[in-house]
């Protein structure tokens, strides 16, 4: 038998550890002696406070490290979580410094990502709208498959090149409770139903366009920058900010990959 000290320090592991793993029942000494209050660990209970430490290293939790030993969870679901976890970790880290490279290269040349905005028409589109109210912005990836069926359904044919934009019509940032104007531009108008309707959208004459790269939960700097462009070149917003996609989760599943342009209507400010 070890003492808690042998066992500490065969471990390297504090004696303070071994009393809170004995309390939350984690790891108990194979004997506590009655008088002294001593605790004794038997040899057999190495390979159990190794695999505690190791899954401890991999980031579980005290409790979940509970369930394995207990055998109550699997421990293969609980790995590959794991491992889906640290990946969503990775790529999020690995998003943020590509973000400090770039904050440092633009800082380094005198760069703005304001340089990158571009005044252009939008042209007049005949387009499928669903005009709804979504829960949040995650909710994209539920309402526009399902809105792509819709329109199946009726028999609409896309535009070409595709133009699939999104207006807010809310005239502020929500983050719940979205009303939210999802258009499709199509070749031709085609019975409605209850859920689709068919419109023309009237050509913008100026568009102030950034584009943003990544995924949305980020697009928020870009209106930032966007929006600071157009008060600085005394221009002033006329219409309902618009979305337009260009790449995204139809046909990538990296979310840096996506692409956004945000389309802000313009016109001089007067005075200017």
């Amino acid at each position: 038998m070890y003492s808690i000290g042998d066992f500490s320090r065969i471990n390297r592991i504090t004696p303070k550890t071994l009393r809170h793993y004995d309390r939350i029942g984690l790891l108990k000494p194979a004997r506590t002696d009655d008088w002294t209050g001593y605790r004794y660990y038997d040899p057999g209970q190495l390979p159990d406070i190794r695999k505690i430490l190791s899954l401890k290293e991999l980031g579980f939790s005290l409790s979940e490290i509970r369930e394995i030993l207990s055998v109550a969870a699997p421990v293969q679901t609980l790995l590959e979580r794991r491992e889906a976890e640290l990946k969503r970790s990775i790529r999020n880290d690995t998003a943020r410094l590509e973000k400090v490279r770039e904050y440092l290269a633009r800082i380094k040349t005198g760069e703005s990502m304001t340089n990158d905005v571009e005044l252009k028409a939008l042209p007049e589109v005949i387009v499928a709208s669903m005009r709804t109210t979504i829960p949040g912005y995650d909710t994209y990836f539920e309402i526009v498959p399902r809105m792509g069926e819709y329109m199946q359904s009726v028999g609409a044919v896309c535009r070409e090149p595709a133009y699939c934009f999104t207006i807010y019509h809310d005239g502020e940032y929500r983050e719940n409770d979205i009303d939210v104007e999802i258009c499709e531009a199509v070749v031709a108008p085609c019975a409605e139903s209850d859920r689709i309707k068919f419109k023309k959208i009237d050509a913008v004459e100026t568009a102030a366009c950034l584009v943003h790269a990544g995924p949305y939960d980020r697009i928020g700097e870009t209106y930032n920058l966007l929006f600071e462009w157009i008060e600085s070149n005394g221009l002033a917003a006329v219409g309902n900010p618009r979305e337009s996609y260009i790449d995204g989760i139809w046909n990538t599943d990296d979310p840096e990959k996506w692409t956004t342009e945000v389309q802000v209507p313009v016109e001089k400010r007067e005075g200017r």
